[in-house]
């Protein structure tokens, strides 16, 4: 784990700084080749070079993982970059997808569904 991502999350006193950890330890287990830094306020995950996943922790309510493909605009693939069918995610657009997580209980339950997702959007958006 990233030592300033540690720093700025524990001076944000965050009511959900339980679930915000246990997330950033699992996205991290998904592939040695991911790291973290801070971007819009919240942890953000970059995989071979390039910002994929960003989590939002305001307002403290929830937590959701923004999954993307970088600051740039690119083009719009034809159809969904990743087949899950899992009712966690929820669609922006064919390269773009928010899964929202309430608190520790329902995040250790789709621990599994997220892990697969996060290592099929890391493969998909190289």
């Amino acid at each position: 784990m990233n030592s300033d991502v540690t720093s700025f999350l524990n001076s944000q006193k965050h009511p959900l700084i339980t679930e915000i950890e246990y997330l950033r330890a699992l996205i991290l287990s998904c592939d040695k080749n991911i790291s973290e830094n801070i971007k819009w306020n919240g942890p953000n995950y970059i995989y071979k070079d390039e910002d994929r996943i960003t989590m939002k922790i305001n307002p403290p309510k929830k937590i959701q993982l923004i999954l993307h493909r970088g600051a740039k605009k690119q083009t719009q693939p034809k159809t969904k970059l990743i087949s899950n069918t899992s009712k966690l995610m929820e669609w922006k657009d064919n390269d773009r997808a928010v899964i929202t997580l309430q608190n520790l209980p329902e995040i250790q339950a789709n621990s599994e569904v997220l892990k697969k997702i996060i290592k099929d959007w890391f493969k998909a958006t190289l």
